[in-house]
């Protein structure tokens, strides 16, 4: 039957394309070649037989030959015995894992599996005695099998589940616990090949916890002792290792110790034989020496010295591993070192550690950082090295350094490490050995036979760090905790002003601003020295670390000086400010070497320290003398206002730093300080820290004082000080410092002045006057800082003074604060009757030097009172109704001083701007007066400010009441006319022009334009110019309605101004030309703003007006001269109304052609000239008709009225050659061209053309000249039309080739070539 299962399943029909199930055939058959049974007739061997010759195993690699007979009897012959046999597979199971492969035989993941079934089919079918001796501890089935269940192949690990599962019934065994707990997780383990580590873990925890655990660890200790016996392959104990690698113990260390030393021992410099296996072995092994297994070496001196000896094998056999040395050194963690216990161990592991830091400090580093809170054992490696208490080699002994000799290298690598130390348990401990060892590094001898700069820089970062742990808020600390002995504050110093080298310096600086909050008073004893070398070194470094240690010390030494002497008596506060100004001089002085951006932090940082309040001061006048003794003694000329402003802009920086209230403390002992100088250097001085008399030269001194109080101006005037003015919150306190501050200005400034008057015939006068000037500045400054009720109270007080100086300076100052629009309106109003006081004061007998100084006091207070109408009047126009009666009053008085006049006009103008309705009753009495100022020309063209300020009364006058002011619009108009002709002032032009626009714009046309008819009738003709430019702007913005309802009365006016050529006929032609252009320009807006049906009367009322009898050739003038204008801006407009005009202009036309006409007046030069112009006006008239023609205006008896008059100017001589060459050529040929285009028609063409033609048969040489011109412009204006017209032109010009003329013969040939370029082809054909 198996037989013939056998066969059905070798069918190739049934796994045909199917290779899965071909394999899963196989594998299934393939426990049918194992035979326990050698009889050459059993069962088993025929059944093996017929399984060998199917194709399925015939074929398969494995299996391929077995039906011939050559490995039938293997088993049976080589592995008879069941403990042989299963040497062999256990093998088989666990070689894979074999990184050295010594054998040279590859076993597949397959093969192994076919070999853990092949186990499994044995085990089966073994006696129980066997089953005994393969599951025993000597026999390595068992361990194998657990090889196999860390294969990364799970169907490796399911055939060795498999195999297990044929031994749990094995009682007797070792294993047989470990077996049971592992069949119980056997889908886990399946599963997860890492299972098998965690099972063995947790079954070695489990048993730690079991009072029976005697048995589950026996287990665990019988698969230890295997990997430790030397039979066991390095592949399985690495493999097994791998799978124990979570199970640690005391006992498990010391079963494994001896494979420990076995595989050290093989580490040999000169015999470091490994096999792959055996280093991962060995990694594995030293892995055991963990937390839990550290007390075995106390307990077992052994163990100790097996781990030492690991520590010092620097073998590493294969480049990819970590060397042996690496692996022990990472064992030593923080929790193992806590577990020795024993502190002898520790030490004795540390000083290991030490020997091996020159070649593996990076993997000590971290190590060493939790030894060192032990501060007795740092502290044993710190101190110098006793050579009788070193026990060692001869070899070793020779290089332990002398008794009492420091070990710097390894000093050197404990302070690295102690300086990342932020835990450090009883720090305190380790002071006095650092201070020690400090000193030693001071000490000559130890320099020179080293280079100690980085070990002093690591010693004073050590105490630094042990500062800041025993008082991390920088405060004292209590004697209990540190004596304050234990810190030599003095080898520090030492430290910065021996060493040469910057890092140095930062860490002893840094120490030294520690050390001040902890003992200041060990430190203020060495204060001077240390910020000596901090300007003379440090702060001409430019890097941040530099920086950040200036900070910090300033931040930690300034602090605890001025507190250590705040409280006590006068002289130790005087001491200690002594001791402060020699600081800040230090750092003035180093300063010029500090890099730019450096300087504004240090010096904010030093204030800040320092307190701004106290000591800004005394930073300034020592920034002041560095300037006036050095920076400006190096300067040439030309840098020293270059070099001044940078200085101040710097000073300015630093003051601003601070709060305001900061900076006028500061400002106020800067004045008391200068109040305590002499005026010259004749006496000693107390102040000798800040400016020292003897050192400095009395043109020093008085340099210093004018910096001073220069650089206080310009502190206070300063944008960034003003910002910080009005941002400033308390403004009771602020107020009440700027009052301090005014008064002690006030002081100065008298001082000041009592030094003016006692040296005002010195050589020094000028000095005191300029600094009697800046000090003023001062004042004007902080008056400007004022809140308004304290500022108008200190004015109210000077504007009372008996000094006319003091009352003008005060009413400067309320000017300057007026200018800033301030808000204080109430109380500002308050000094309006105090200004009207100064205005109006009346004085005795006063000299002319007094007299003029009074005035100019009236002035400003003019000056004032319109500045406070312009802020306050619109809101209150009450207060300032005396203010303008009292102008009024100034103005109407002709005996006042002109330029106080000019400001009660500047005066009135912004009162009566201000007030408006309110200023109607003084009109009466101002606009007389203003008129009749006006009327003073001798005065107004002697003083134009004075004109100036009349103008602007007038035009502010107008513009505010231009309903009111029409009992005085004539003269007003006819003063505007006069003054503009006047006048080449440009701003008094612009004036007048603004007047003029007000008055053609604000008046209403009722009132307006009868007055300016009266003005018209009234005014000399030079003067109607700026007239007529008033009409033209009033007429500009009159409305549609307005101009209709006035028309009449406007035509009526301009028919009378039109008239002014003719009823001034003897007078120059270009002045009435002139006139009469004003005239026309302003009738052409009204026209131009006028309807059709509207202008069409008026034209033809002015040709009338031209026409009418006993007009003369005057009107006629002005009437084409109108017409041309109209013209030009009506353009096709224009021609609707133009048919009027043809008839008149023809026979004019031929009127004005002397050639046709016996004029008797033709000798007057004077008529001949105005016959010119009508010529002229008459041709330019028809041109602009003719080229803005759109409607046919030429008909044929227009054209035929025109054509012949037009022609016959050809020969008109009126004027002479001149005259009669521009009328050719600017005015008649244009014409004639643009008349031959408006025709359009042929048939008037040729009558046009031979007109012209016949002209080149004149006997004049010029009219044939002009003739040619005339046909030139013709061709080139009709272009190829005039084709038609060559035949008939060609003989003519033919005739003209042989003229007598020569230039009349030139331009025959011109033309010619003109016309072939015009008309496109030659003419020479045609002759």
């Amino acid at each position: 039957v198996l037989k013939e299962a056998v066969r059905v399943l070798d069918d190739p029909c049934i796994f045909e394309g199917n290779p899965d199930l071909k394999a899963q055939i196989s594998w299934e058959i393939l426990p049918f070649l194992v035979l326990t049974n050698a009889a050459p007739k059993c069962v088993e061997l025929q059944m093996a037989s017929c399984v060998a010759e199917t194709t399925l195993l015939s074929q398969h690699p494995l299996t391929h030959g077995w039906a011939k007979g050559k490995h039938s009897c293997c088993f049976t012959v080589h592995l008879n015995e069941p403990t042989t046999l299963f040497k062999f597979l256990s093998l088989l199971w666990g070689y894979n894992s074999n990184l050295g492969d010594q054998l040279d035989c590859r076993v597949s993941a397959i093969l192994q599996t076919q070999a853990l079934y092949v186990g499994k089919a044995l085990l089966c079918n073994q006696p129980i005695k066997t089953l005994n001796v393969l599951a025993s501890g000597s026999s390595p089935v068992v361990p194998s099998l657990l090889v196999c269940l860390c294969s990364g192949v799970c169907e490796v690990r399911r055939a060795a589940i498999a195999v297990l599962h044929s031994l749990s019934g094995v009682v007797s065994s070792p294993y047989y616990l470990l077996v049971e707990n592992l069949l119980k997780s056997s889908e886990e383990i399946i599963a997860d090949p890492s299972y098998l580590s965690q099972a063995l873990s947790k079954m070695y925890e489990e048993a730690l916890l079991l009072k029976d655990k005697k048995k589950k660890l026996a287990s665990i200790e019988q698969l230890l002792q295997c990997v430790q016996l030397p039979c066991c392959p390095s592949y399985t104990c690495k493999t097994l290792l791998r799978a124990l690698q979570d199970v640690h113990g005391e006992p498990i260390l010391a079963i494994l110790l001896p494979a420990v030393e076995r595989l050290l021992e093989q580490c040999a410099p000169d015999s470091c034989t490994f096999l792959p296996d055996e280093a991962h072995l060995l990694q594995l092994l030293l892995s055991k020496f963990s937390e839990a297994s550290a007390p075995l070496l106390v307990k077992d001196p052994r163990c100790l010295e097996v781990f030492i000896r690991a520590l010092g094998t620097s073998a590493k056999p294969y480049p990819s591993m970590p060397g042996f040395q690496i692996i022990a050194l990472e064992q030593i963690t923080k929790p193992f070192f806590t577990a020795l216990g024993d502190e002898k161990i520790q030490q004795k592991i540390l000083s290991v550690l030490f020997d091996l830091s020159n070649f593996f400090y990076f993997y000590l580093f971290y190590l060493f950082i939790y030894f060192l809170l032990i501060p007795e054992i740092t502290i044993t490696h710190l101190m110098p090295v006793d050579k009788q208490k070193v026990t060692a080699t001869v070899q070793q002994t020779r290089r332990m350094p002398e008794e009492n000799v420091v070990s710097w290298p390894r000093v050197t690598l404990i302070l690295e490490l102690l300086q990342h130390k932020k835990k450090l348990r009883r720090a305190q401990c380790l002071v006095p050995a650092l201070f020690n060892l400090l000193s030693r590094c001071l000490d000559p001898a130890a320099a020179e036979q080293e280079n100690l700069e980085y070990t002093k820089q690591l010693i004073l970062s050590c105490l630094l760090n042990v500062c800041q742990k025993l008082s991390p808020d920088g405060g004292p600390i209590s004697k209990d905790v540190l004596e304050e002995d234990t810190f030599n504050v003095e080898l520090v110093v030492q430290c910065v002003r021996m060493s040469d080298m910057p890092q140095t310096h930062h860490h002893a600086l840094l120490l030294l601003g520690a050390l001040a909050g902890i003992f200041p008073e060990k430190v203020l004893h060495n204060i001077m020295p240390i910020f000596t070398f901090m300007g003379s070194n440090i702060m001409r470094l430019d890097d941040t670390y530099s920086f950040q240690v200036i900070n910090k010390t300033v931040q930690a030494v300034i602090p605890a000086l001025i507190k250590a002497n705040e409280g006590g008596s006068a002289q130790s506060e005087g001491h200690m400010e002594t001791v402060v100004s020699h600081i800040v001089h230090v750092f003035v002085d180093a300063l010029p070497h500090v890099p730019e951006h450096r300087r504004l932090p240090i010096l904010s940082q030093l204030m800040n320290t320092l307190g701004p309040s106290r000591f800004l001061w005394v930073l300034m006048l020592l920034l002041f003398k560095q300037h006036v003794t050095q920076t400006s003694v190096s300067a040439s000329g030309a840098e020293k206002e270059a070099v001044v402003e940078r200085d101040q802009d710097f000073w300015t920086s630093v003051c601003c730093e601070f709060e305001v209230k900061e900076q006028l403390t500061s400002i106020i002992r800067i004045l008391q300080y200068l109040m305590t100088l002499p005026q010259d250097k004749e006496e000693e001085t107390v102040s000798d820290v800040i400016f020292n008399m003897e050192a400095n030269s009395g043109k020093d001194l008085r340099h210093f004082k004018f910096l001073s109080v220069s650089f206080m101006a310009q502190l206070l005037a300063s944008d960034r000080f003003v910002g910080k003015v009005a941002d400033c919150e308390d403004l009771t306190e602020s107020t009440l410092q700027t009052l301090h501050l005014l008064e002690e200005v006030l002081r100065y400034i008298h001082a000041v002045a009592r030094c003016v008057e006692d040296n005002a015939d010195k050589p020094t006068a000028k000095f005191w006057r300029a600094l009697l000037s800046k000090s003023y500045d001062i004042l004007d400054k902080v008056n400007a800082l004022l809140p308004m009720d304290s500022f108008i109270m200190v004015m109210r007080g000077l504007m009372g003074n008996q000094l006319a100086s003091v009352r003008r300076k005060a009413m400067e100052l309320l000017n300057n604060k007026l200018q800033q629009r301030t808000q204080w309106i109430t109380v500002l109003l308050d000094l309006i009757g105090v200004l009207l006081n100064i205005v109006g004061r009346s004085h005795g007998q006063v000299t002319a030097q007094e007299e003029e100084e009074l005035a100019i006091n009236r002035q400003t207070a003019l000056y004032s009172l319109k500045l406070l109408c312009r802020n306050f009047g619109s809101g209150h126009q009450e207060p300032f109704v005396p203010v303008l009666k009292k102008a009024v009053e100034l103005v109407a008085d002709k005996d006042e001083e002109k330029n106080v006049m000019g400001s009660a006009l500047l005066c009135v103008a912004e009162v009566t701007s201000t007030l408006k309705a309110l200023a109607i009753p003084q009109l009466h009495s101002l606009m007389p007066a203003v008129l009749d100022t006006l009327k003073e020309r001798k005065d107004l063209l002697n003083n134009e400010i004075y004109l100036l300020s009349a103008v602007t009364a007038l035009q502010r006058v107008s513009e505010t009441l231009p309903h009111f002011i029409s009992p005085y619009l004539e003269d007003t108009i006819s003063q505007v006319s006069i003054t503009k002709r006047l006048t080449s002032c440009p701003q008094l032009s612009v004036r007048l022009s603004s007047l003029s626009t007000t008055l053609a714009t604000k008046v209403p046309p009722r009132v307006l334009i009868p007055t300016i008819t009266k003005c018209h009738c009234t005014m000399v003709n030079n003067r109607l110019g700026p007239l007529m430019i008033i009409l033209k702007e009033h007429i500009t913005h009159m409305e549609k309605d307005q101009l209709n309802n006035h028309q009449s009365e406007l035509t009526s006016f301009f028919l009378s101004a039109l008239d002014f050529r003719a009823q001034h006929c003897q007078g120059d032609l270009n002045k009435i030309g002139e006139i009469e252009g004003y005239v026309i320009d302003c009738l052409l807006v009204m026209v131009m703003k006028l309807s059709e049906i509207t202008f069409r009367p008026l034209f033809f009322k002015l040709f009338d007006w031209s026409k009418m009898d006993g007009a003369s050739k005057n009107r006629l003038l002005t009437f084409y001269r109108l017409a041309d204008n109209i013209a030009n801006k009506l353009k096709g407009l224009f021609v609707l109304f133009a048919g009027q005009l043809v008839k008149p202009i023809s026979e004019l036309l031929r009127q004005l052609n002397i050639s046709h006409t016996d004029d008797d007046d033709d000798d007057d030069d004077d008529n001949v000239t105005k016959s010119s112009l009508l010529l002229q006006y008459v041709l330019d008239c028809l041109h602009k008709i003719f080229l803005y023609d759109t409607q046919r205006f030429l008909s044929k008896e227009r054209a035929d009225a025109l054509l012949g008059p037009l022609v016959d100017q050809l020969e008109n001589m009126l004027g002479g050659d001149e005259i009669y060459k521009t009328h050719i050529t600017k005015h008649l040929v244009p014409c004639i061209a643009q008349f031959a285009v408006a025709l359009g028609d042929d048939s008037q063409w040729k009558v046009l053309n031979y007109q012209i033609l016949l002209k080149t048969r004149h006997s004049s040489p010029k009219v044939r000249f002009s003739a040619l011109v005339m046909l030139l412009e013709l061709a080139s204006k009709l272009r190829e039309n005039y084709m038609v017209l060559l035949p008939e032109t060609i003989p003519f010009l033919a005739e003209l080739m042989e003229d007598e003329c020569e230039e009349v013969e030139q331009q025959v040939q011109k033309v010619i070539h003109e016309m072939e370029t015009i008309l496109g082809e030659p003419l020479q054909s045609y002759f």
